[in-house]
């Protein structure tokens, strides 16, 4: 039988920048937070989880809480449910009779939430600064020019975009104005072989790496079938012929912690743990995954940890919030689960999210005070809503 390890401690090594984005310093020059009515409650406040429960209690009904597999453990008991992105999103939508819906999540995902939601209700995210650095890779700007080129270099006609659900409501509603769908890590395969029986090729937006993933892994496409736009160089840095020969158009963007997996961690973990199992993100390099023993979704990752035999080995590629919770969780069972890097990966933007955020949006809201609510407009949500649609009727 394999030994445990520590329950807190997965071999990470945090660095000083990852305990400024964790919220553990302060840099005036580049924290950029969000204002308060008000003074948010000390970080010490050793009432913060009596004062959450008592405000929640308060609400009743009225309000339901979302929590993302990536938020942390302070917050994440809190929620009603939780899930990845899609899942929560549809949830909200799930439950009609809630005056508000607390999104413990990042923006693009409360933006979902208020496509799918009705308009009576209300959107709240803890914190307006809680983005997405690949959401923010890819604007309508960038997107509307790109648009352009492709129709320049007789490219556009037979493209289908297809965004990934960690995307802006501008760019769903982009996907949806041209006939394209929105995919998740769990349905992307499905998404591309339907936009392959629509069109020539696909505009896959905004994560290179999961569009190449997918389309070499799981459709059989070489990676000469794919070139990346680059918004930054004049026409995405390619040339028409270019453009016109792809199968598969990927935008130049990125998971800011899933990009940083590399072979040599793979290789590392691997010869400091024999016999461990790599399980990894689609989010993650194409030679990450090409290296992996497994590859699968957030939600995949958790199911195939649970049917996991006891004392078996793993590491795990995604986001260390949810791997040291899955660590926690296992430990009983002997299973040895450690974080694929050495150093620590928080998502700087999820962890915005903090007991002392929620509890003063709670508080607002049982005093009846509407903070930071998220409204799509009408418009953007009825074209983001057509491409979520076609997700959900994806064959």
């Amino acid at each position: 039988m394999t030994t445990a390890q520590p329950l807190t401690e997965l071999d990470v090594q945090p660095t000083p920048l990852a305990l400024l984005l964790l919220g553990r310093d302060a840099d005036p020059r580049s924290e950029r937070g969000v204002e308060c009515p008000g003074d948010l409650p000390a970080p010490s406040d050793p009432d913060l989880v009596a004062r959450a429960r008592a405000a929640k209690e308060r609400l009743g009904d009225r309000v339901f809480v979302l929590g993302h597999h990536y938020q942390r453990d302070e917050v994440i008991q809190f929620a009603d449910v939780t899930g990845d992105s899609f899942k929560l999103a549809r949830d909200a939508a799930d439950r009609p009779d809630a005056e508000y819906i607390v999104f413990c999540g990042v923006h693009f995902m409360a933006e979902s939430a208020d496509i799918l939601t009705s308009r009576s209700q209300q959107v709240i995210l803890p914190d307006l600064a809680a983005g997405c650095s690949m959401a923010d890779m890819a604007t309508a700007e960038q997107v509307a020019e790109c648009w352009d080129v492709l129709t320049e270099a007789g490219a556009a006609e037979g493209t289908v975009p297809v965004s990934y659900m960690n995307s802006s409501a501008d760019i769903k509603a982009f996907t949806g104005r041209h006939g394209g769908t929105i995919c998740t890590s769990s349905n992307a395969e499905r998404a591309l072989n339907w936009a392959f029986g629509q069109g020539e090729r696909v505009l896959f937006l905004p994560d290179q790496h999961l569009g190449r993933n997918t389309a070499v892994r799981d459709l059989g496409l070489s990676l000469d079938d794919c070139v990346v736009y680059d918004p930054h160089k004049p026409d995405g840095g390619l040339t028409a012929e270019q453009l016109r020969d792809a199968k598969m158009i990927l935008w130049r963007g990125h998971c800011s912690v899933h990009g940083r997996f590399t072979l040599e961690s793979v290789r590392e973990v691997r010869e400091r743990i024999p016999g461990v199992n790599v399980l990894v993100h689609p989010e993650c390099r194409h030679e990450v995954v090409s290296a992996a023993d497994q590859v699968g979704s957030t939600e995949y990752i958790i199911k195939a940890l649970e049917a996991a035999p006891a004392g078996s080995k793993w590491a795990v590629g995604t986001e260390l919030n949810l791997v040291r919770r899955l660590a926690n969780r296992f430990a009983a069972e002997g299973k040895e689960i450690v974080f694929l890097d050495r150093t620590v990966c928080f998502c700087s933007t999820m962890n915005r999210i903090d007991l002392p955020h929620l509890v003063w949006t709670l508080e607002s809201l049982a005093d009846g005070n509407e903070v930071n609510r998220i409204r799509v407009d009408d418009e953007t949500a009825r074209y983001a809503q057509a491409a979520l649609q076609q997700m959900l009727a994806l064959p």
